[in-house]
């Protein structure tokens, strides 16, 4: 247990295994902060090989402890298979199943992970988080910390962080923020780090194989509508096909698709009530308003008639939003320039500048 006076300054490290979080705990320690790492066992990977790969999988665990001993440092595991199951595996599969395509890891940090990570530094006496996100936590001399984005704008993160506990945002470390991945890796490098040339893991932890039917045909019944035969039609109505089961497909998915037409077509919508999957011209993604629920706000809410910036997607650029209505759980915005494939279940992150509002899950396009 770390001694009372140095509580203010000991810090919990999530360690995922990867590059980002390996220096994350280097570069405290290096300031000299009582540090103690922490791994989460997510989900069992027992009869399948592929999520040992992952920075969440068996490989993540080994290199979180590796790194954890070249720094000297005391590192845990923690079992968290039965929240992330309820909190992200059974969301997952509920959003697929209801015609949605949901982000898992927007639900893991904002409910497992931070959540969690909370609850143990609690119990382990320390007062900071600090994780190995690229995103930015500014602390004004007035007021609550505030998230923003990263300094690489190519692999800011907070499009995934919209969904954390505030208290978690309040403890908040950042290290890695105001650096490039390029940095990282020369640092990681510099000062020897095991993980410092480790690919960089993409895929959902618990779909490593990006067989998302795969997952749901675990999980739901063989007769499911998500996974029973549709018809594909045009947006006259008209039939175009058929599919094999609509959880196969996403809103602006092209491939897959019925060919014979004089251009590309694209998914527009879904429709679980009759299981018809809706395509035409690229055009036709095109939406200018955006809706969305389950919202948590993270800095003062946007008033009706403001604009401000959005983003729809992970790696979209923001864009302008104007600002319909407000409540506590909910926002709409109207979107001067129309953007294509706005995707329920895919989040909407806020921001004013740089500085991170909230987000909430797209319910309508």
């Amino acid at each position: 247990m770390i001694a009372p006076s140095r509580l203010a300054d000991s810090v919990l490290v999530a360690m995922s295994g990867g590059v980002d979080s390996s220096l994350t705990a280097a570069l405290l320690a290096r300031e000299g902060r009582p540090i103690i790492g922490v791994t989460m066992k997510t989900f069992c990977y027992s009869g399948t090989e592929g999520p040992s790969r992952t920075c969440c999988g068996l490989d993540g665990i080994a290199d979180a402890k590796s790194v954890a001993a070249q720094l000297d440092m005391p590192h845990h595991v923690f079992d968290v298979e039965a929240d992330f199951t309820r909190d992200v595996i059974d969301d997952f599969v509920s959003e697929y199943a209801a015609g949605r395509t949901p982000i898992p890891c927007v639900r893991c940090n904002s409910f497992t992970k931070f959540r969690d990570l909370v609850q143990r530094a609690d119990n382990l006496g320390c007062h900071w988080l600090a994780t190995g996100h690229y995103a930015r936590v500014v602390r004004p001399r007035s007021g609550r910390p505030e998230l923003r984005l990263g300094a690489d704008d190519r692999k800011d993160q907070t499009y995934f962080l919209w969904g954390m506990p505030r208290q978690a945002l309040d403890r908040l470390l950042l290290p890695v923020g105001d650096l490039t991945k390029p940095q990282v890796r020369d640092e990681a490098r510099r000062l020897g780090l095991d993980t410092a040339d480790k690919p960089e893991s993409f895929e959902i932890c618990f779909v490593p194989d990006n067989d998302y039917a795969g997952v749901l045909r675990r999980y739901l019944p063989d007769d499911h509508p998500a996974l029973s035969p549709g018809a594909i039609r045009l947006e006259d109505g008209s039939a175009a096909g058929e599919h094999l089961g609509y959880a196969h497909y996403t809103v602006g998915q092209r491939k897959g698709l019925p060919g014979g037409f004089s251009e590309p077509m694209f998914v527009l919508e879904i429709r679980p009530e009759s299981r018809d999957v809706v395509i035409g011209p690229r055009e036709s993604l095109a939406r200018s308003r955006v809706a969305a629920q389950g919202v948590n706000w993270l800095a003062e809410r946007p008033v009706a008639g403001e604009r401000i910036g959005v983003r729809i997607r992970h790696g979209a650029a923001i864009v302008d939003g104007d600002v319909i209505e407000v409540t506590p759980t909910s926002f709409s915005l109207k979107l001067p320039a129309p953007q294509s494939a706005i995707t329920p279940g895919q989040s909407a992150v806020l921001y004013r500048g740089d500085l991170v509002l909230g987000g909430g899950v797209i319910v309508s396009n």
